[in-house]
Parts: structure tokens; C-alpha cells; sequence
């Protein structure tokens, strides 16, 4: 009879619930597919007593992540306990150092450990898989380093945060603030108790670091994704938006630069015609840009135990059927520095919202500071007098550099006359 892969789940919350039950559930087609049997033999998580709605009776209780990173009945080792540090590094580690196969669902831990952590999986020929770290069950990496590997990736453009995604869809619709929108947002479950991780794009930059890695075979660098989160998104932004034929998502993008590599999260004017445009609520999407196929589009959901435990389980299969390769698809020891492109001189069409006096000659100020820095208007909105007497001023630019509207905006700042900071949102063509 054919060897059992045998797995250890460390962490049974939500998704290391769903992977037990797919593995379970569908342990005659998993067989049949993988061409031996995929069978749990031990689970480790922080309270035994909880009830989790499964039986794991049979299985086999791990004291500790220490105990389950060095168990010799184990072939491979599950990680959704989450976090870049602690003991989701440790088991991971232990865990490759004492010959076990590793599959985790921690975009954060590659994120920050990556390099590290895959250089340990490949000096010992073992896999460390992170398919549920992106995009949940989209099969993202895997289209990255199976179906696109004859091509050289020039762009890669992503919704990747599904709570963002839910908040600026909810605001769209429903035209209220934030703040009321992210209140529900954590009542219904989707955002945490502390979101800042989702709202300022930080969860969102942890995915983007590891797409760039595989696509263009640099060193993980999470530390150089440029962040802008959506708290500054108004009701009035979408109405904007609309108004141009935009609507608002927040974006993360990799791409060549001048000099070097360009990441960055951003909330960004979206036409409304495209593809990208039309994902909504919890969804995710990614394009990716290749020399040889053009662009590609995936879609589906980000987030959730059946979506993760399907990218996780669709992992463990590949470690059963011996199906190994590098960890970011370029071998460590040939993955480039990463080198940092010159984000002040990447050039694109500008949002811009101002809050000023309803004052003669305040917008003449504001188009002599644009036309000093070399700034074009393509159009000008302005709708009425809000109650304090400030009135909204909504320009669209030409192309322009990302340090000449920099620049322009700490122009209009400092005039008297703006009466709140200004918004400014980054327009993509796609």
C-alpha cells in the first residue's frame, strides 16, 4: 500500500478548521488525485477543551509548537498560526531544520522572513509553500511560477486586501462616511477589532512583496512598498469618480521603474469599463502582465476558510506528489537585490480634492502653484458652499510626476485660504 503523506495542522482557527475538514471530507478523491493517502496524525492550537465543531479524537494532541516542529511521525507541517515573529517563525524554521516539508498560510512571516526561511526549505531539498499567503483561493502563485514561467513579467496590478475592498464598495453604494462603514464592517466579521493592517494597506503591501519576489526574481522587500491606506476617502470622492468614470479601489502594483523596481498600495481611480472596476465587496483580483501571453486577470475570493484551506490544501498536494521547485521560482541564491526605482519620478494623471475659502482669486493661487511645477489641469470641478463656507475644488491633471505633485500639494497647503488637507488619488489607465 502506498505511504500516507502525514500532516500536522498547527493552529485551529477558522482556515486550519476548513483545511481538517477538506482533507477529511475528501480523503477518497485526495487519495485518488495525489496517488496516496493525505492523512492528519497530529494538531497542535492553544486550547485542547474548545469545541471546534469537528471530531479529532482520533488525531493526535501536540503539547507544543516545538513538539510538533520536531515530531519524526510527521512528513509535512501546516502553519496557520499567523504573525511575522513568534511562534509561527519558530515552528516554520524548526520545522524545515528537522527535515518536514512546511506549507503556511502567513503572508507576513514570507513577507519578512522569507529569503531566510526558503533559503533553509532549499539547502535541505524540502518544500515551504505559501499559496493561501495571496489572494486566498485564487491560485496566484502558482499561475506565477507553473503557467507563466516562459514569460518576463513587466507588471503586476492587484486588489489583494478583500476588507478594504468591502469598505470602499459599501461607501459607494450606500454614500456614508468611513468611519460608519467600517463600524458595520466589524460587526458583520469582516474587518478585525483592530483593522489598521487592512485600512492602511500594510496586509495588502505583505502580499505585493511576495508577488514582486516571484515575478521578478528579487530578494522579498516588503519594507520597500510605498503605503497609502483609505481613511482619507470621502463620500464626495465617489461622487467625483463617477462625475470622471472612475470608481475607487485600492490598488497594489509592482512594476520596473526608472532605476529599479516600484511597489507601492495606493487608493486609485479605476475606469469604470474595466474588468478590475467590477470587483467588488470581498473579492480579490490580480493582473499580471507578461512579454509572452499580454495581460491575464484572476478572480475570486481573498479571504475565508473554504477559500484559504482550498490554496492550502492544493499545497499539501504538491508536497504528496513530490512536486518541488524553488520557493519565490528563482533559487535563492540567484534572486536579485532588490533594488529600489525612483518612485519620485514615476508619472501618472492625478485626483486632486481641495477644501478652500469661498474667496476671489483662490483658485488663480492654486493654478499658478500647479503651473509652477510644471503641472497640467485637464478639468475643474467646483459645486457650492458647504456649511463652514469652505468650497470643494476637484481637479483632474495631466500626466505628472509623483514628486511635481508632491510638491504642489505642500504649495496649496501653506495658502491661507485651504481650509482642510487635501486629498489626493492616483488615476490608472487600464
Amino acid at each position: 500500500m502506498t505511504t500516507s503523506l502525514r500532516i500536522g495542522l498547527a493552529g485551529l482557527g477558522t482556515v486550519g478548521i476548513g483545511t481538517y475538514k477538506i482533507l477529511a471530507g475528501q480523503a477518497d478523491m485526495l487519495r485518488d488525485r495525489c496517488g496516496r493517502p493525505l492523512e492528519v496524525v497530529a494538531v497542535s492550537a492553544r486550547d485542547k477543551s474548545k469545541d471546534r465543531g469537528v471530531d479529532l479524537s482520533d488525531v493526535r494532541w501536540a503539547d507544543s509548537v516545538h513538539a510538533m516542529a520536531r515530531d519524526p511521525d510527521l512528513d509535512v507541517v501546516v502553519e496557520m498560526i499567523g504573525g511575522a515573529d513568534g511562534d509561527a517563525y519558530d515552528l516554520v524554521r524548526d520545522a524545515l531544520d528537522h527535515g518536514k516539508h512546511v506549507v503556511t498560510a502567513n503572508k507576513a512571516l514570507i513577507a519578512t522572513h522569507g529569503v531566510e526561511l526558503a533559503r533553509r526549505a532549499e539547502e535541505k531539498s524540502l518544500t515551504l509553500a505559501y499559496e493561501a499567503a495571496v489572494a486566498g483561493g485564487i491560485p496566484i502563485i502558482k499561475s506565477l511560477r507553473e503557467g507563466l514561467v516562459a514569460n518576463k513579467v513587466s507588471r503586476i496590478i492587484g486588489i489583494l486586501n478583500g476588507t478594504s475592498n468591502y469598505i470602499l464598495t459599501t461607501m459607494e453604494e450606500t454614500k456614508r462616511p468611513f468611519e460608519d462603514v467600517l463600524s458595520e464592517a466589524q460587526a458583520l466579521g469582516y474587518a478585525e477589532a483592530d483593522p489598521t493592517f487592512d485600512i492602511d494597506g500594510t496586509d495588502a503591501a505583505h502580499k505585493l512583496s511576495i508577488l514582486t519576489s516571484i515575478a521578478f526574481g528579487a530578494e522579498v522587500a516588503f519594507d520597500a512598498v510605498r503605503c497609502e491606506g483609505i481613511e482619507q476617502i470621502s463620500p464626495l470622492d465617489f461622487q467625483y469618480a463617477a462625475e470622471f468614470g472612475y470608481r475607487i479601489k485600492l490598488l497594489a502594483i509592482a512594476e520596473e521603474g526608472e532605476g529599479g523596481l516600484l511597489q507601492f498600495v495606493h487608493p486609485t481611480f479605476v475606469p469604470a469599463e474595466t474588468p478590475m472596476a467590477d470587483i467588488d465587496g470581498v473579492y480579490n483580483a490580480v493582473v499580471v502582465e507578461g512579454d509572452a501571453v499580454g495581460r491575464t486577470v484572476y478572480e475570486g475570493r481573498g479571504a475565508g476558510e473554504g477559500p484559504t484551506a482550498s490554496a492550502i490544501v492544493a499545497d499539501i498536494a504538491d508536497v504528496a506528489r513530490g512536486q518541488a521547485q524553488p520557493v519565490f521560482l528563482t533559487p535563492v541564491a540567484k534572486l536579485q537585490p532588490y533594488r529600489q526605482g525612483d518612485f519620485d519620478a514615476r508619472r501618472g494623471k492625478f485626483y486632486l480634492r481641495l477644501s478652500v475659502k469661498d474667496r476671489p482669486g483662490v483658485i488663480a493661487q492654486i493654478s499658478r502653484i500647479l503651473a509652477d511645477r510644471d503641472v497640467s489641469i485637464e478639468s475643474i470641478l467646483q459645486k457650492g458652499t458647504e456649511a463652514d463656507g469652505a468650497v470643494v475644488v476637484v481637479l483632474m491633471t495631466h500626466q505628472s510626476s509623483e514628486k511635481a505633485i508632491a510638491d504642489a500639494l505642500a504649495g496649496i497647503e501653506a495658502l491661507d485660504d485651504v481650509m482642510q488637507p487635501s486629498c489626493r488619488i492616483r488615476v490608472m489607465e487600464l
